[in-house]
């Protein structure tokens, strides 16, 4: 379903008190924010902390115990089928993982042909092949500039395998790939893993931009940058105490630290995931009756396959 034009693209994004349980504890509790469409969110916090696993359930892929949540206006739990739908995952390791066997372009056309195919208009398909081509090239295009990555200045161009990316490089792929589904929302997991001040320092322009440009980004690094709506998986401190000022763009919401009780697990070890996908999003009425059933496993299969590109 197509967005209406009168509103913001990017997805305004609540939570207040929201908490996840894994079988050894809490992985988070007590998060709560709130940032508007075209926000920059860093997620920061220690390593276990808790931070992807809060990134995933703010993106309908983890089911919270506790608390609410609100998504472009879809409620989680309750709605995570349509937040998956409008929201899509960057480098998130042991979920969107890059493929160090194919090449860049063999990445780009594979996400491409399953965004088509999974999340596509069905009128989409009866149009001449070439027209769908031209089309799929365009996606492909504004995805790859908006990520400013330069297939000419790889080392083999677009036939440059994964493998052969420096990490800034495979960043702006795996933003570029998750770009092609024109999100509402972009998550990305370890943004600033890795990199040199310099190459940090441009994964945040980057986001930066993308977040100018209407997307909401919520993004899980060790130290989140200036400008950014800071929430933190880490303890609260009596220096926490006061609520941080969000993003400009996101009007006077505001935001206050969360607390986690257990701190010593991985992010993702010690929970759940919810399954994926939605196999039948395009046919979804998203209407109020939906149950916790539309999170099952053949919903999960399709939105797993369209997320990764991996069957």
């Amino acid at each position: 379903m197509e967005a209406n034009p009168e509103e913001p693209h990017g997805a305004a994004v609540v939570a207040d008190g929201l908490g996840l349980k894994g079988p050894r504890g809490w992985v988070f509790r007590e998060v709560g924010f709130r940032a508007g469409p075209g926000a920059l969110v860093a997620i920061e916090g220690p390593s276990g902390s808790g931070r992807t696993c809060l990134l995933l359930a703010l993106t309908g892929r983890m089911k919270p115990q506790e608390g609410h949540a609100e998504v472009a206006g879809h409620p989680l739990p309750r709605r995570m089928a349509a937040v998956r739908r409008v929201s899509s995952l960057g480098p998130v390791p042991g979920v969107s993982d890059l493929d160090p066997s194919l090449t860049v372009a063999e990445h780009l056309r594979e996400r491409a042909l399953l965004q088509r195919r999974y999340d596509g208009a069905v009128r989409a398909l009866l149009r001449p092949p070439g027209e769908r081509a031209a089309a799929t090239r365009a996606r492909i295009d504004a995805a790859l500039e908006a990520s400013g990555l330069d297939l000419e200045a790889l080392p083999k161009g677009e036939r440059t395998s994964v493998r052969d990316l420096e990490r800034l490089e495979a960043l702006r792929l795996s933003v570029a790939l998750a770009l092609i589904g024109r999100p509402r929302l972009l998550a990305l997991d370890d943004t600033d893993l890795k990199l040199s001040p310099a190459d940090r320092a441009e994964a945040w322009a980057l986001l930066r931009s993308i977040a100018d440009a209407g997307t909401t980004v919520l993004a899980v690094c060790s130290e989140a940058p200036e400008g950014a709506l800071r929430v933190t998986t880490a303890p609260r401190t009596a220096e926490d105490t006061a609520e941080d000022t969000v993003d400009p763009t996101a009007g006077d919401a505001t935001a206050g630290d969360a607390t986690a009780e257990d701190t010593t697990h991985e992010d993702t070890a010690d929970t759940t995931a919810e399954d994926t996908t939605d196999a039948d999003a395009d046919t979804d009425t998203d209407t109020d009756t939906d149950t916790e059933n539309e999170d099952t496993t053949e919903e999960g299969e399709a939105d797993a396959l369209a997320e990764t590109g991996r069957a």
